[in-house]
């Protein structure tokens, strides 16, 4: 499909950059493609009575970690500033990263980080086409962490770090309640959403609560440069499915009940370990799934996820699951309503049309 069939504008004015509080206060338009009432508006509150009793929502519990680096590259006496977004571990001591400038980066070069008395260095062992690396750093597992902890900021996405500057109230708005395990870069905004008060109204609602892991890599914020969608490239990400997550989501299957993906991320990942028949198995691995309209949806019954950016990945998922023509109407219903759009913006929840499952 061509690319410019998910462009629209978006006001600057509709980009929130910062969350509301409490979190559950945002707002959330809720999409039925098949039905006669397309759109309706709610808030995040709502959620408990949107869906039934044995309904399931997924969370994905990666952790943000703070993979903005800003370093020196340092080859004999010359040196230049480097920026580096790490968006995938590849071993114990080494990241892949994307850089800027990347054409002062060369095979072999060092690259030194500072930052709260921590000094970090790293050699370029490989690089590859649109600005990525193979950083392998001077030490490894558990130490590197800590000193990526020290030297790194949060990598705000683009569109808010380019109003503003990360600060220390980010370090928690930027996280999930759900976040455990350390690998993300960006976090799974329609998580955010979420508090204490709201999972106790859907457990006594008797909506059932699940895990799965997705490591949000930086391609997610990469723009779509292809003008068709047959040649654009996804860069892999991590993810695992428990077997026990996978067997409580096939009983929620064939009790007749909804699998509700709370996210773009914990759809990848459960459409990732989905077989063909609809049957969901553990899996743990690397990911490069790229959902466009056309795609079947084998697992996924409901989305709840935030307002995307226009021409990305993610509002061909969301196009492709409810409906590309439906999904512009919708976008354009939240424009006009003053709906928050993005990371720290409100959020919807998606049915699917017809031609989706």
């Amino acid at each position: 499909m061509r690319v410019d069939q998910f462009d629209f504008d978006l006001p600057n004015e509709r980009i929130a950059l910062r969350p509301v509080r409490p979190r559950d206060a945002a707002r959330l338009l809720l999409v039925r493609p098949e039905t006669e009432q397309k759109f309706s508006d709610h808030g995040v509150r709502d959620l408990p009575q949107l869906l039934e009793p044995g309904d399931a929502l997924v969370f994905n519990d990666t952790k943000v970690i703070p993979a903005q680096l800003q370093g020196t590259r340092l080859r004999g006496d010359i040196s230049a500033g480097i920026g580096a977004t790490l968006h995938m571990r590849s071993g114990a001591d080494r990241w892949k990263a994307f850089v800027r400038p990347a054409k002062k980066l060369q095979v072999g070069d060092t690259v030194l980080f500072e930052g709260l008395g921590e000094r970090l260095t790293a050699d370029v062992a490989e690089k590859a086409d649109g600005g990525e690396v193979l950083l392998v750093f001077d030490r490894s597992g558990p130490e590197l962490d800590t000193a990526i902890a020290s030297v790194g900021h949060i990598p705000l996405p683009p569109y808010i770090a380019q109003k503003r500057g990360e600060d220390e109230q980010d370090r928690e708005d930027y996280q999930t309640i759900f976040a455990d395990k350390d690998g993300a870069v960006a976090a799974p905004t329609a998580g955010l959403h979420f508090t204490p008060d709201l999972l106790q109204a859907l457990t006594d609602r008797g909506i059932e609560q699940h895990r799965v892991t997705l490591h949000v890599g930086a391609g997610t914020f990469l723009p779509v440069k292809a003008d068709d969608t047959n040649e654009h490239k996804m860069h892999a990400e991590w993810g695992e499915v428990s077997d026990e997550t996978a067997k409580a989501l096939k009983a929620v299957k064939e009790r007749g009940n909804k699998v509700v993906s709370v996210g773009t991320t914990s759809l990848r990942i459960l459409e990732s370990a989905a077989q063909a028949t609809g049957s969901i198995q553990a899996f743990s691995g690397e990911t490069s799934i790229f959902i466009t309209p056309g795609y079947r949806f084998r697992v996924i019954d409901a989305l709840m996820t935030n307002f995307h950016l226009p021409r990305s990945t993610l509002f061909m998922l969301v196009s492709a699951f409810s409906g590309l023509e439906t999904m512009r109407a919708a976008y354009a219903h939240a424009i006009a309503d003053e709906y928050r759009f993005y990371s720290y913006g409100d959020t919807s929840l998606l049915f699917p049309h017809k031609d989706a499952m």
